[in-house]
């Protein structure tokens, strides 16, 4: 390792910063080096971001129109150099529709999350801090949520609000709220009586104030790992309710829709389902392994070394 690297370590990982931004870049460069130590986390980052590439690139990378099929002459054709992972049963290519596919499954995690997740960091930490009955409301509420299966309860809502990927983003961000709020009510509950929060309070802050700036930035590391874990969950929830016919509508190359308009040829054409079904496979536990890797990068009793 050169001095000049050298140097900038001992610079990153200096017990005194000297100033701020010098101690959130030495924390970060800390919990980086957690997270590549772990192999695995490292291999489903790569795949997240294979699929941002993909979702990214879609018209430059897919050979073939995702919506465009021909009846006469591609209908169910095998995998081979023409069509590499084959074609459905309107003749459309199956490889360009996953590609564009992965299009609708980011938009739908990111939309769920930057709905879902501050709605349930916004209720647990007001629910943690204030305590007493206005505690003892919003936590029956979450329970009432957390009462019901996610997947059926969105069934539910998206039955109401009828079929289409929009609704279908809303039902699974209404329902998934609730495990976020839980964790950010036990981590106002770790801190609201701490030295520092009490530091605020006789400070003047508000209870506002403090739930929003001081108390809410606490919540954050565990809230990511968990919105992280809960992608897969989310993945699959979306492709279930496309399943069904009630996320994205035809023609649109939704993964779980995929799956079951090749369900019919499972036993001679089987690559029409399963193509789709790998994809959701593969997805989900680079979630996985992503969100593994940031429980460990963030857990604050972790090594810095």
């Amino acid at each position: 390792m050169s001095e000049t690297a050298m140097t900038r370590r001992e610079w990153l990982l200096t017990d005194r910063p000297q100033s701020r931004l010098q101690a959130r870049l030495g924390r970060t460069y800390v919990a980086w080096r957690r997270f590549t130590a772990n192999r695995l986390a490292v291999v489903g980052l790569l795949i997240i971001l294979g699929m941002v590439f993909l979702a990214i690139f879609a018209p430059l990378l897919a050979p073939h129109s995702p919506y465009v099929g021909d009846l006469a002459k591609s209908r169910l054709m095998t995998p081979g150099p023409a069509h590499w992972l084959g074609t459905d049963d309107q003749g459309r290519d199956i490889l360009s529709r996953l590609i564009y596919g992965s299009r609708l499954t980011l938009q739908v995690v990111l939309l769920v999350a930057v709905i879902a997740a501050p709605i349930g960091l916004l209720v647990g930490t007001v629910a943690g801090y204030a305590g007493g009955w206005v505690d003892a409301v919003l936590m029956r509420i979450t329970d009432i949520f957390l009462a019901f299966p996610k997947l059926v309860l969105a069934l539910a809502f998206v039955a109401a609000l009828g079929p289409g990927i929009g609704n279908a983003i809303i039902a699974i961000a209404i329902t998934s709220w609730p495990p976020y709020a839980r964790i950010a009510r036990a981590e106002a509950l770790t801190v609201r009586n701490s030295d520092y929060i009490l530091a605020v309070q006789l400070m003047g802050a508000s209870p506002w104030r403090i739930v929003l700036r001081h108390i809410m930035p606490l919540c954050i590391s565990s809230l990511i790992v968990r919105v992280t874990l809960d992608m897969a969950g989310i993945i699959l929830t979306a492709a279930g309710l496309g399943f069904l016919g009630l996320g994205a509508q035809p023609p649109l190359p939704e993964w779980g829709a995929m799956i079951a308009s090749g369900r019919r040829f499972i036993l001679d054409q089987w690559w029409v389902a399963a193509a789709p079904g790998f994809a959701i496979l593969v997805v989900s536990l680079g979630f996985n392994l992503l969100g593994d890797g940031l429980r460990d990068a963030l857990d604050p009793r972790g090594s810095g070394q």
